[in-house]
């Protein structure tokens, strides 16, 4: 995009091509007159960067043929743009001295301080050595860039500098290299220089990416763009010059820019909406800069007055700024000859906010040291970084979490309290519970949206007032995972349930692992204390892991038997001196029964065992049934009734992962299981069958009525929540005493 020439005649769009790089691009003299800004002691900080990098990348030569130092030089201009400080130029000079020069971290340390050497090391990417593929490395590379980037933002606005510069450079490059590099700045650059407000950059990225990803549709489209622009030229003019005199008659000084789309978003639009490119009439627009915030609003009632408004198109960004601190009044006229014409319309420290986004609080550092106007512009989105790197250890998942914030379509929702918070398009009641805090979203159970209960799946929209409802005991639920939107919603969440399944797992284990030391006939496990520490070290050895806590867990999941490390615990015990008591192995022997595929000891269930027990969505077992449990290999352990299919098919082919499993006296929550219902078909029979199952205390939590047409007789699914078998036989009962009731059991799968 560009500005509106005096004559109203729109610049053209294009990128800017690369100059011929001369021998004094490669001096400081090329960056000195930039760095005016400074004091002199701060540019002699600067020289002596430049002096390093010179004489570290000395001899390196561009794929151009021209000094590589000229490519630093470059991006410190661009640095010097935003009026940065010295550190930041300074990094942006020796960028890459560690990962090509060989020059260390301590020695920028000790020549130019831990802040700049810092910045340095943000910058440099990991050794290539370290991972098994390009994907690992990248992914490693850019959660090293952003971390460091959260904890100081310069890092990224030197690293978009510098893929600026090597994208206006690409042609130097050999051309199998790029789809690569643009589809990365598409993918990745792009979106972060929107998300920090950096407008200007983004669009330029943009525009050079789609350049060489797709020569010929820009080489088509830009020949396009132009003859539109002379066709049009008469029209720009004429609605410059009538906004011109309708501002001036109201005394009102404003600046007038001209804005016209890059070809990138032209493109975008025609491919994403399959239009012509004559179809797409948005593509030029203006932009009017005004004195002050209140102008916005006055300016907008004049330009209502001169042109009629397009409906549904207005936009204030004033009262309600993007995610990014972009602030402005949209509005699509319907301009000369029924041509749409957007306008925008902001005050000069909103233009300076909208064009360079956090790089803005250096601008205003430079000229009005006194303000802290943009200071706080992306630090939520930073912050977020680091809070979901705290959940996430894995670069890979990381940076998926990242992708999915890097370019939100926001949408804007209010707490009770009137409290406004920016979320992406799609976000969920879930992805706003946990936007206000890890607590809130963690002991959500309900929400109320502009005062009716609704789901937690539910969609935001605009204007929307959410209201989290919680409880002390409540718990994520796995299935958030499929409806929530953000990274930051979905690193807490999973990040949760791996710390509760481990911690549930680790005492599940321990129970097994102590019933299997019993069955060796040693009553107890040894203590974690110093004196069987050594016992401990051993047993970590034989398994592999790391620590008892994660010995017990990874038995408790599954991916021990307890029954191996058992026995191997005996014997490192009797090592010591203790010797097996023969009455206790008896006794275990005995309680065992017959079935010695059931090796490890009984373990009792009540339903307070969390993610590392699952009951099986095959059979449902409720407290009554006869059950066994099996123990899958990283899924801790499932629960099948003895006469499920399912359950004998892996009896039969992985028996020594099974072991005895018992309800408790009373267990503590109720339990899900299947009831098939035939009715005679009429009206009203599903509320009377819905009542008689609420008569019977049962809560329905699904019901299933398939897809084919009723019948004069109907299989209704109800999946209920009962206590145990007796309970169950009371719903049955009031379900059999209902009338249009045919016949009422509880479904059971299929026989093998």
């Amino acid at each position: 995009m560009s500005s509106v020439a005096p004559s109203g005649v729109f610049a053209p769009a294009e990128v800017p091509s690369h100059p011929a790089v001369s021998a004094a691009a490669a001096s400081f003299a090329a960056l000195v007159g930039k760095l005016d800004y400074m004091t002199p002691v701060e540019v002699e900080s600067v020289r002596q960067a430049y002096r390093l990098a010179d004489e570290a990348h000395l001899g390196q030569l561009r794929k151009n043929g021209d000094p590589y130092i000229t490519h630093p030089i470059a991006v410190a201009a661009q640095c010097a743009e935003w009026k940065l400080d010295a550190q930041a130029l300074m990094a942006a000079l020796m960028h890459d001295v560690i990962e090509d020069c060989g020059i260390t971290k301590p020695e920028l340390v000790e020549r130019f301080g831990s802040p700049v050497a810092e910045l340095v090391d943000g910058l440099t990417k990991l050794e290539k050595l370290e991972f098994d593929t390009r994907e690992q490395n990248q992914a490693e590379s850019f959660r090293k860039m952003l971390l460091a980037m959260a904890k100081d933002v310069r890092v990224i606005l030197i690293k978009l500098a510098d893929r600026t510069h090597n994208m206006r450079t690409m042609g130097d490059m050999p051309r199998s290299k790029w789809e690569r590099i643009s589809s990365e700045t598409l993918e990745i650059y792009a979106p972060i220089a929107h998300r920090l407000g950096l407008n200007f950059t983004y669009r330029e990225l943009q525009d050079l990416a789609f350049r060489h990803l797709h020569p010929w549709r820009y080489e088509v489209l830009r020949k396009a763009l132009n003859k539109s622009r002379t066709r049009r030229r008469d029209l720009i003019g004429r609605v410059e010059q009538e906004v011109e005199a309708l501002f001036a008659q109201h005394g009102m000084p404003v600046r007038i820019l001209g804005r016209e789309k890059t070809l990138y978003s032209v493109y975008r639009k025609m491919d994403s909406k399959h239009l012509s490119f004559s179809q797409v009439t948005d593509i030029y627009g203006f932009r009017i800069v005004v004195p002050e915030l209140t102008d916005c609003y006055t300016g907008m009632g004049i330009l209502h007055q001169l042109y009629k408004p397009l409906p549904g198109k207005f936009r204030d960004y004033v009262a309600i700024p993007k995610v990014n601190g972009y602030q402005s009044l949209h509005t699509t006229l319907i301009g000369p000859f029924g041509t749409n014409i957007e306008f925008q319309l902001r005050t000069h420290a909103m233009d300076v906010v909208a064009e360079s986004g956090v790089a803005a609080h250096w601008l205003y550092k430079a000229s009005e040291p006194n303000s802290d106007t943009s200071q706080r512009l992306g630090t939520q989105w930073l912050q977020s970084l680091l809070d979901i790197q705290q959940e996430t250890h894995d670069a890979s998942e990381f940076w998926d979490h990242i992708k999915i914030d890097l370019f939100p379509d926001a949408v804007y929702v209010f707490t009770p309290k009137s409290k406004i918070m920016a979320l992406p398009r799609g976000a969920t009641v879930m992805d706003f519970a946990y936007a206000i805090h890890s607590d809130v979203g963690n002991r959500t159970v309900a929400a109320r949206i502009n005062g009716e209960q609704l789901p937690l799946r539910t969609e935001l929209n605009n204007g929307d007032v959410v209201e989290i409802v919680t409880a002390p005991g409540a718990e994520p639920n796995p299935a958030w995972l499929s409806f929530v939107k953000t990274g930051r919603a979905r690193s807490k969440i999973r990040h949760y349930l791996k710390t509760m399944a481990q911690e549930k797992a680790h005492v599940l284990g321990e129970r097994m692992l102590n019933q299997a030391l019993r069955s060796e006939g040693i009553a107890a496990l040894p203590a974690e204390a110093d004196e069987h520490q050594a016992i401990w070290d051993k047993l970590l050895r034989f398994t592999g892991n790391k620590s008892r806590i994660e010995l017990l867990s990874d038995i408790g999941m599954g991916k021990r038997i307890a029954g191996m490390v058992g026995k191997k615990l005996a014997v490192l015990l009797s090592e010591t001196g203790l010797k097996p008591d023969a009455l206790l192995i008896s006794t275990e022997r005995y309680a065992a029964g017959a079935d010695e595929s059931v090796s490890q000891g009984m373990v009792t269930l009540d339903g307070s065992e969390g993610l590392s027990v699952q009951y099986a969505p095959c059979c449902k077992p409720i407290p009554g049934d006869r059950i066994v449990g099996y123990l899958g290999r990283g899924e801790g352990l499932i629960v099948h009734a003895e006469d499920c299919p399912t359950g004998r098919r892996l009896l039969a082919r992985d028996s020594e992962r099974f072991l005895e499993v018992e309800w408790a006296d009373e267990p503590v929550r109720s339990f899900d299981t299947t009831l098939l219902v035939t009715v005679t078909n009429g009206k009203g029979v599903l509320a009377r069958v819905a009542a008689a199952i609420g008569a019977a205390e049962a809560d329905i939590t699904h019901v299933d009525m398939g897809s084919e047409p009723a019948q004069a007789a109907t299989d209704i699914r109800f999946l209920v929540s009962v206590r145990d078998r007796v309970h169950l036989a009371d719903v049955l009962r009031s379900l059999k005493r209902t009338p249009s009731v045919l016949k009422a059991q509880r479904f059971k799968p299929s026989k093998p």
